[in-house]
């Protein structure tokens, strides 16, 4: 395909990765942010080994190696019980290791500001522009070219592109709603919170605590914040909540902190410690939600979604910016197509069996750890248990957070998606 005039709407995972991937291809791309300034907030994230070939294929691995904590396992660990002469027995359930997929797999856990800052490198390199404080009212596609109306900085202001993609997030008011499946809140929440690392558990572990459906706690290795590499390694911490009890939560006294603190303890005393050495404290605390949306499709002529404002869904099998950095690269791979009608063809061919699998696992998995339905929580016990003496059904499970599943029997190959264009 010729070279585009390419607008992107949104400066988050996929904006940038995707800038970047098209801008190294020779298109001229307008990255369109509404903040004033790239000033990333969020939790610490989780990039799954696919997202690190995108890494790869974008030549940033190493930056973000340098930031990131590198992550072999997933442990999930059910409520601690006591045992004979005063012990405590800790009831390891979830023992899933990248390394069942294949050798040498890996995660890497980042604080957003650090995943911000090695993408916006990558667009800087190829000298994609970024208008900052653009606030886009309307997408138009006029067949021949996009109208894009906005204002940057309260002044009006209309741009014409040969594409336009939309990557401002699971709130985003500009997907087409002809396209849109389902768009809602979803139930569940969490509160988190980003400490300086503490020894006593594993860094090189994704820590999850379960009580039951309504009690589940995380604690992600998050490397460090962009430019501080002489700082302290640091730590999310998520604690979920229904929706609408995130608020009232971080509301609360210290006396319902120090509650809650307690409550820790006494379900998983090794993590409680962690939580009480951390000296984390209630105002450092922040809300999460989360939306579940779906579309039938993901670009029609000049005009596409990509990133959580086309697939947003719960973050049970991490796979948010994992499924971002993946849109990006099959736009990219997409763009050497003839012209639109086989550029998107070859988009969702190469994106639609992936979303679906990951919103379906994400669909039937979460009432399993999120929810108010108890009895699925003895249904989740007795299946890992059984599970993990099966080789190839732990193959599968590692396949699947490792984000290279595409449906039954299928994956995706990483050597493929790291290879440079």
């Amino acid at each position: 395909m010729k070279s585009l005039q390419v607008g992107i709407i949104g400066a988050g995972t996929a904006g940038l990765a995707t800038a970047a991937i098209l801008a190294r291809q020779g298109h001229a791309v307008t990255l369109l942010e509404k903040a004033p300034a790239l000033a990333p907030v969020g939790a610490g994230l989780l990039v799954q080994p696919s997202g690190m070939a995108v890494f790869h294929h974008l030549g940033v691995l190493d930056h973000a190696q340098a930031l990131g904590a590198p992550i072999d396992v997933l442990q999930g660990w059910l409520r601690s019980r006591a045992v004979s002469g005063g012990g405590i027995h800790d009831d390891l359930l979830i023992n899933s290791r990248y390394t069942e997929a294949a050798p040498d797999r890996v995660g890497l856990g980042m604080h957003r500001a650090a995943l911000c800052d090695v993408l916006m490198a990558a667009v800087s390199q190829h000298q994609a522009e970024v208008i900052y404080g653009s606030e886009v009212d309307t997408v138009v596609d006029h067949g021949d070219q996009v109208q894009v109306d906005m204002r940057v900085h309260a002044q009006p202001r209309t741009l014409s592109f040969d594409l336009v993609l939309i990557a401002n997030g699971a709130r985003s008011t500009l997907r087409p709603q002809g396209w849109t499946r389902l768009d809602q809140a979803y139930p569940w929440g969490a509160v988190w919170a980003i400490v300086s690392e503490v020894t006593d558990l594993d860094y090189r572990v994704l820590h999850q605590f379960y009580h039951g459906t309504s009690r589940m706690m995380g604690l992600l290795p998050t490397g460090y914040a962009s430019g501080q590499l002489d700082a302290p390694r640091l730590t999310s911490i998520f604690w979920s909540l229904p929706a609408d009890r995130l608020e009232p939560w971080l509301a609360s006294s210290d006396h319902a902190f120090t509650a809650w603190q307690k409550e820790v303890m006494q379900l998983w005393p090794r993590a409680g410690r962690w939580v009480l050495e951390s000296g984390v404290r209630p105002e450092q605390f922040l809300a999460a939600r989360y939306r579940d949306v779906v579309m039938s499709r993901f670009g029609q002529g000049r005009v596409g979604v990509i990133g959580d404002a086309a697939h947003a869904m719960s973050p049970q099998l991490g796979q948010g910016a994992n499924m971002a950095l993946l849109d990006a690269w099959a736009i990219g791979r997409a763009s050497r197509e003839r012209d639109m009608v086989a550029f998107w063809q070859r988009y969702h061919q190469l994106r639609l069996p992936s979303i679906r699998f990951y919103q379906l696992m994400s669909r039937l998995l979460t009432p399993f750890y999120q929810s108010d339905i108890s009895g699925l929580a003895q249904m989740r016990n007795l299946s890992f248990r059984w599970m993990a003496y099966l080789p190839w059904l732990r193959r599968q499970m590692a396949a699947t957070i490792s984000g290279v599943k595409c449906g039954p029997l299928q994956e995706i190959s990483l050597a493929a998606i790291a290879a440079r264009d």
